[in-house]
């Protein structure tokens, strides 16, 4: 099993970091720890969106009925 968080583990420490900058009440030092930690957590869920897309198929009907899978394309999803 990994130790890598989850998207859902990474987002909610993201969404914390942000929220304890954001009250302003943090010493410079513990600003920047914060900082560092929730660009961490942000280049994770980065990083993990990009492995599931990657992932991600597309079931299409052709013309004639038959169903075939294809990548997803991400100019497909702005179409649809």
């Amino acid at each position: 099993m990994s130790d890598q968080p989850t998207f859902e583990q990474a987002m909610k420490e993201l969404e914390e970091a942000v929220a304890r900058l954001e009250k302003g009440t943090l010493a410079l030092d513990e600003s920047l720890a914060c900082f560092e930690a929730g660009v961490r957590s942000a280049n994770l869920c980065r990083k993990l969106l990009q492995q599931v897309e990657q992932q991600v198929e597309v079931l299409v009907k052709e013309a004639d009925g038959e169903l075939t899978v294809q990548a997803f394309r991400q100019d497909r999803e702005q179409d649809a």
